[in-house]
C-alpha cells in the first residue's frame, strides 16, 4: 500500500508542476496521505459490503480522522496491550464477538478513568442508570464501573440481551450508543433489520463506523502511520488478590499493611471511591495488589498480545 502511495504522488506531482511558491510551500508541510479504505471488511464474523458509496464514505471519514488523531490512537493502542489480555477472555466466555473490544476503544479510549459530561464512566461508560440495571454497584464509596472485570461482564450482558433482540451485532454497537428504544423503534419505523441502514442522529450514524475504523487500524497499525516498538506498549500487570468482606476504616492503612501506598491502591482498584469503606453487608470485593516487578520497567515481563502492533 505504501508503494501505491508513492506511485500516486509520484503522478500528481508530474501531472501537476509546482510553481516556484508552492514548492517553498511544500518544503515546509508534511506529505498527507489519505488511509486506505477497503471495499470489503468483517466485523463479528460477517462480511461488511462496502461497495456502496454512503458506507465507505463513512467508513473513510472515521479513518481519516483517526489515523491523524495520533494522540488517541497510539494510547489506544498501548492500552490495548494491558487490557486486551484481560478483557478478551471475558468477550469470549460469554459467547461475545472479539469485535466489540473495539467498541470499548471507542468508548473510552481504554482510559480507565475516562469520565464523560454525560456521567459515564468506566471503560465501557456505563451511565449510573444503566450500570445498576445490569448488575454494577455505584455509590458513594464503590463503584463498579472503573472495575475492569465487573464491568466488561455487565458489558456482556447488554450484548447478550441486545443480540436476542436484534439478531445482528451492528444494531448491538448503534444501540448501545443510541440506547435499545431508539434502534428497536426506527427499525421498525424505517422498515429495516439493520443499523447499517437507518438515518439517525449523527453521532449514532458514526459510531459503527467508528468501531469499524478502530479495528482495521488496529489489527495493521503500520498501514495507517503508527510505528510502535514493543518498549512502547504498555504491559499487563501481575497481582495477588485480597478478599475484602469487612469494613475498612481507611484504606490508607489497609494499603500500607499490604505493603503498597494509597496511590498503588487507587491506582489498579479504580472502583474505590472514597477513603473508607463501611461494607455493612459483609459483601466480598476483590481488591488487588499489583507485584513488585510489574510496576518495574525494568523486571516486567514483556508481551505483545498482537505482534501486528510493533515494528520488532
Amino acid at each position: 500500500m505504501n508503494a501505491l502511495y508513492s506511485i500516486l504522488l509520484a503522478t500528481s506531482i508530474a501531472a501537476a508542476p509546482l510553481s516556484a511558491e508552492a514548492r517553498d510551500a511544500s518544503a515546509v508541510f508534511s506529505t498527507v496521505v489519505s488511509p486506505y479504505t477497503p471495499v470489503e471488511m468483517t466485523f463479528c464474523g460477517k462480511a461488511v459490503d462496502l461497495d456502496n458509496t454512503l458506507m465507505a464514505e463513512r467508513l473513510d471519514r472515521e479513518l481519516t480522522g483517526m489515523s491523524y488523531s495520533h494522540t488517541n490512537t497510539l494510547l489506544t493502542i498501548k492500552r490495548a496491550n494491558k487490557l486486551f489480555p484481560e478483557l478478551a477472555p471475558i468477550l469470549k466466555r460469554n459467547g461475545i464477538p472479539a469485535d466489540l473490544l473495539y467498541l470499548a476503544c471507542v468508548e473510552s479510549t481504554l482510559n480507565p478513568r475516562a469520565y464523560s459530561a454525560a456521567k459515564a464512566a468506566g471503560l465501557w461508560q456505563f451511565i449510573p442508570e444503566t450500570g445498576k440495571q445490569y448488575g454494577l454497584e455505584i455509590n458513594e464509596y464503590v463503584d463498579e464501573r472503573y472495575n475492569t472485570e465487573n464491568a466488561t461482564e455487565a458489558a456482556c450482558r447488554y450484548f447478550r440481551k441486545a443480540y436476542e433482540k436484534y439478531g445482528n451485532w451492528e444494531s448491538v454497537a448503534a444501540s448501545y450508543n443510541g440506547g435499545m428504544g431508539r434502534i428497536s423503534s426506527e427499525l421498525e419505523k424505517q422498515q429495516q433489520k439493520s443499523a447499517f441502514n437507518l438515518y439517525l442522529a449523527d453521532e449514532t450514524m458514526r459510531y459503527i463506523f467508528r468501531i469499524m475504523a478502530t479495528k482495521l487500524i488496529m489489527e495493521n497499525p503500520r498501514a495507517y502511520g503508527f510505528n510502535l516498538y514493543k518498549s512502547q506498549l504498555y504491559q499487563p500487570v501481575e497481582y495477588r488478590t485480597v478478599t475484602v468482606d469487612y469494613p475498612v476504616d481507611d484504606w490508607a492503612t489497609w494499603a500500607k499493611g499490604q505493603g503498597i501506598d494509597y496511590l498503588t491502591l487507587r491506582e489498579h482498584n479504580q472502583w474505590i471511591r472514597a477513603k473508607s469503606l463501611p461494607n455493612k453487608t459483609g459483601k466480598a470485593y476483590k481488591v488487588r495488589i499489583p507485584t513488585a516487578n510489574s510496576l518495574s520497567r525494568k523486571k516486567q515481563n514483556t508481551t505483545v498480545y498482537n505482534p501486528a502492533w510493533t515494528v520488532d
